[in-house]
Parts: C-alpha cells; structure tokens; sequence
C-alpha cells in the first residue's frame, strides 16, 4: 500500500472544504481528518479563536457514535460464544419488559422501540431522572411491532449496554476501555472529558452570538452517546471498521457490522443500517459510520473501503453544521482527486486442478454464468454480463463452498460429479448450473425435451 502524502492541491481542497463549513456553519470550532490506506494522511482545523486552533488530539463529543462502539462489544460476545444476535434480550437481560426483542434488532434499530426517553429531554437533563430502566424506557415502550421496522432509538443501545454490563459483571465503560480502547490505542477516547477539550457551544440562530451547552452524565444512557473522543482517535477507530483488527474483532465481523440489517423507508433506498453502522450506497459505493450529536457537539465518521479512505469530522455547536456531509465531502474530494491505484495483477501462488476444472462458463437455464477462481480458494459465480445473481464463495474443505455475499449468501455450492469422476453439473441453492443451456445429460429438473433445440418452419 501506498502512504504517500495528499498533493497540495488535494490539502488545499480539503481545507477549503472545512474552512467554508465553518464559516457558513457558523460553528466555534472545527476539526477534521482523513485516513488513506490505513494511515492519517490530512488534518485541519478551523476555529473563531484567534491565535489558537484546535488540533488532533483536542477532544470533542461524539454523541452516537459512541453506539458503533458498543455494537463491537456485542459482536465480541458473539464471537465468544457467550450470545447469539438471534437471542432474546431477556435470556440474558431478565425483566425488562422488553426481553421478546432480539439482540440484533436492537443492533439495527428493528426492536419497535421509541427513539427517546419519556420525561425530560434526557440529553439535557441529570442521569438521576433515569437510575432504573424502567425510566429510560415508560410505561410505553413499544412505538411499532417488533421486527417490522427501522425506528432509530436511544433507548436500544441503553439495553445493550445494560446486558453488556450484565454478562461482563462491571461497568460498560470499563469493558469499552478494556477490550476496545486500549488495544486500539484510542487512549484520547474517555467517558468523561480529559483536557484538552472544547466547550459546547448553542449559536442563535438569527444572530452571531452564542450560548454555552450544559454538559450532563448520561447514566445509563451512556452506551447511546457519551463518549468523548478527538480526529486522531477516531481515525484509528475508523481503520479498525475497515480492515478490523484480532486483538478486538475479526474483520469478517467487522464487515458483517456494515451489512444491512434494517429495512430502509421508503425514498431512503439509498440509505440503511447495519449493526450498530450507518449505511450511505449508491453508484457502486458504500459509506459506512456513524454521526451524532448532543447539546453543543455534532460529529461524523464515514470509511469507504473500496477507495481505502475514512474521513472524521467534529465541531463544538449545537446544530446548523451538516458535519455528516462535510465529511462525505472530504472523503469524495481525495477519491476524485486521487484514485486508489489499484494492486499489480499477480498469478495464484498455486491451484487446485479440480477447481480450475470448473472455471469458465456454466448456464442456469438459458442464462449465461461464469465461475472464476479467486484468493484463498474462493470461487466467484456471477452472471456473464449485466446484473443479477452472483456472490463470493469460500470453500468448506470438502469439495463444496458456502456464499459469503449477494443473493446466494450463505447458500451451498457442490460440482457434482458422474462415476468417472467427470462434473456433472453445479448444484447451488438447487438451481442446476450446465456446460451446455439445458444439457441432456444433466438432471436438469423438469427434464429437456429430446428432440432438443429447432428452429420454426
């Protein structure tokens, strides 16, 4: 990989990019940064203090991105064996009244509950409001059936702390710092602020003059949005949700965080949610992170990890900064700018000949598909041309391979092969994949008729 630094007029981009966000946005601080294959390659910073500007390691409030921090936890227990994300909460969280809903539908915001606390604006108001979760949740929690729906909601991510807490047996911020921050090396990332730090500041919306924001413990709240964090930290945050890291979670985690999970509504085709990832796609991309916000604050972080960047971006005012576009911005700016140059073409460093057998063209039907081989043993079935079924497939070891991805995502693959050894055909998902459109000596379901192919008189 390439750690080249951005050309000059890609910094000055960036810059202007950060410089007329703050200005327009009328904000009191700005920081921002961009990662590039793994490494921070761009930071900025724009500020209304004169002579002093914030830099990389000042910390600002996160908000809800701290919620992509709690989804790890949960997928390590997962990962360890300890849960299942198909489990209800109640197996493990008892007596909240809630325990039907799945620990996967409160990853993705489908458990069917309120977006807020009832009572005081929680974010605004003491913890002490809300000691029991009885409180954050009402007497009413449910606001649509469970499953049903993507409701964005607060008080989800305050049961996965709490069932966090629950099977850990301490703090969830202690089991953050242990597990997640410091074999990260986020050591700038804490639930409570560490100086430096900026203040958060309310800018009145019809005059330049400001307010400044009270800042509350969250309480059990704290899993949703408490963490404080600075560009620096979340860059390297941002290279462990593209390339993962063992010490914390397997990238196949990882990247299981960043497929959809909840339904989108409808006109937001484009954007999804994950696990505990919020989801931008469209014209052959995909941003993946998180924003938040809270009084005084507002942040973003978004990877893309097919052009290898990731872009953070954080201010010190209530609203009136669209800091998830900005930092979109800033990732688009340096992949128009400076594409990813891709990886020279290198042969396998061996193949096994039975799997090279079945590379080239096989029909399902009269629909032409192709099998290519790729790293590691994977196959790759897809259609020849145009759109349609196809995934990524790794081998299971016994001649047979399981979908990782697309339409046959955990579907089986077998060559089925005659007596002599020779392939028959590709059973997938029970379609019948052929060297010939509808071969006669396939068990083609439904049969072929055996006077074959003709044209019409």
């Amino acid at each position: 990989m390439s750690h080249e630094e951005l050309l000059p007029s890609t910094r000055r981009s960036l810059t202007h990019r950060i410089a007329t966000a703050q200005t327009e946005g009328r904000a009191p601080s700005l920081v921002a940064a961009v990662v590039r294959d793994g490494e921070l390659v761009w930071t900025g910073a724009r500020t209304s203090v004169a002579g002093h500007a914030p830099d990389e390691n000042v910390q600002y409030r996160i908000g809800s991105i701290t919620k992509t921090f709690t989804a790890v936890l949960v997928m390590r227990l997962r990962d360890e064996g300890v849960l299942d994300l198909a489990d209800p909460l109640e197996k493990h969280l008892p007596g909240t009244g809630v325990g039907e809903i799945t620990i996967a539908e409160l990853l993705s915001h489908t458990g069917g509950l309120g977006a807020e606390t009832p009572g005081e604006w929680w974010e605004r108001s003491s913890a002490s409001l809300r000691p029991e979760l009885a409180d954050v949740l009402g007497e009413q929690p449910f606001k649509h059936p469970v499953g049903r729906r993507h409701h964005y909601s607060n008080p989800g991510y305050t049961l996965l702390g709490s069932l966090i807490e629950a099977v850990r047996g301490e703090p969830w911020e202690d089991v953050l710092r242990r597990e997640v921050l410091e074999p990260l090396g986020l050591r700038r990332t804490s639930g409570e602020p560490q100086a430096p730090h900026a203040g958060g500041w309310a800018v009145h919306p019809w005059a330049d003059v400001l307010l400044p924001e009270p800042t509350q413990d969250l309480g059990l709240m704290a899993p949703a949005g408490q963490l404080w964090s600075t560009t620096a930290d979340l860059a390297r945050f941002a290279v462990f949700l593209m390339e993962g890291d063992d010490r914390v979670l397997r990238v196949e985690s990882v990247r299981e965080m960043k497929r959809p999970a909840g339904p989108a509504e409808a006109g937001e085709w484009e954007r999804t949610y994950g696990l505990g990832v919020d989801l931008i796609g469209g014209k052959g991309y995909t941003l993946a992170g998180h924003a938040g916000s809270l009084p005084g604050f507002v942040a973003a972080l978004w990877t893309s990890e097919k052009d290898g960047l990731a872009a953070v971006t954080l201010a010190n005012c209530t609203s009136g900064l669209p800091v998830a576009l900005v930092a979109a911005d800033l990732l688009r700016i340096v992949a128009e700018a400076e594409p990813r140059i891709p990886e020279p073409w290198r042969p396998l460093p061996d193949v096994d000949q039975a799997v090279l057998e079945l590379a080239g063209p096989w029909y399902w039907g009269t629909s032409v598909f192709v099998l290519r081989l790729a790293a590691d043993g994977a196959v790759v079935v897809g259609p020849l041309a145009g759109g349609g079924r196809g995934s990524r497939f790794r081998p299971n070891g016994d001649g047979t391979w399981t979908g990782l991805d697309g339409y046959f995502a955990g579907e089986r693959l077998e060559a089925v092969r005659r007596a002599d050894g020779s392939v028959s055909h590709l059973d997938l998902a029970s379609f019948v994949f052929t060297r010939k459109p509808y071969d006669t000596e396939a068990p083609v379901p439904g049969g072929v008729d055996p006077e074959g192919w003709r044209g019409l008189a």
